[in-house]
């Protein structure tokens, strides 16, 4: 089999290097925006060889796009264009709604899959790609129902072989769940970077007396602006509800801490603390 991946970062380079490393029978041909990438890419073993992206896709059986959300919805319409029959579009991008809907009428649509694996880390490029990324890792399928039967399989077939959970979701409810337990956290890791870096000029400080609670809280920040921008852009009307009630949460904690109401901190953070039943039954 041979799959291409467009987009050689750590989402597309950790797909093909697991593919590549742990299944000789598959062939995987990579392509990318950046000459650097694809050199280091094919320095790193994470693909068999780089091709132009036209000469890439019509070779391929599988075709992932693991580029931002933005660029995806532009290749995406072009692909279907000149697909054959017998080959498959998969997408991993973070938000699903917007780019269904932009080829829902596609005559080719039915060679399209959309999908999110919940995986990922702050680091980017081909060099942050590693075998193992997706290992019982969640990958949220969306809209199934309009993927060709026979190219669904194959594509199952492959995510068995990265070892993912599979869930199946319809695009909108992606969206809508997507906003809170993915892209608010974002949002709220950048902006304390963001408030930290404000307040607390002498980066010094921050290093010295950054202890792990911060690390792990402010991680987020560190993830790539040039994904993230259009991600939240795609799914503003779902992040600007959440962010709506994540403001109300905040601006309660801070009347309950300027009229020093030791009960409401209490109730309210003994509430929170009910998440880690929640992420306990995920286990």
């Amino acid at each position: 089999m041979i799959v291409t991946v467009i987009g050689l970062g750590l989402i597309g380079g950790s797909f093909a290097k697991t593919l590549k490393n742990h299944h000789s029978d598959i062939h995987v041909i990579g392509s990318d925006i950046s000459p650097t990438h694809e050199k280091k890419a094919l320095q790193l073993g994470l693909v068999d060889e780089c091709l132009p992206i036209e000469t890439a896709i019509s070779k391929a059986e599988i075709i992932l796009l693991a580029v931002p959300v933005n660029i995806i919805e532009q290749q995406l319409k072009d692909i279907l264009n000149n697909i054959k029959e017998y080959q498959l579009v998969i997408d991993f991008g973070s938000t699903k709604h917007n780019i269904t809907q932009s080829v829902s009428d596609h005559p080719n649509r039915k060679n399209y899959l959309a999908a999110h694996p919940m995986a990922g880390t702050e680091n980017t490029g081909p060099e942050a790609a590693f075998t193992g990324l997706y290992t019982d890792k969640i990958l949220i399928i969306c809209d199934q129902e309009f993927t060709d039967n026979q190219l669904l399989k194959k594509a199952i077939s492959i995510f068995n072989l990265l070892k993912f959970q599979l869930i199946y979701m319809d695009s909108k409810s992606h969206d809508k769940h997507i906003a809170y337990v993915s892209h608010l956290s974002h949002v709220s890791a950048f902006m304390l970077g963001l408030t930290v870096l404000d307040i607390e000029k002498d980066e010094k400080n921050i290093f010295n007396m950054a202890g792990s609670g911060f690390q792990s809280t402010v991680r987020l920040a560190m993830s790539s602006a040039d994904m993230w921008t259009p991600i939240f852009i795609q799914n503003k009307t779902n992040v600007k509800k959440a962010l709506s009630q994540y403001i109300t949460q905040l601006k309660e904690f801070e009347a309950a801490l300027e009229n020093e109401n030791e009960q409401v901190l209490h109730q309210m953070m003994s509430k929170a603390n009910n998440i880690k039943k929640a992420l306990d039954k995920k286990q």
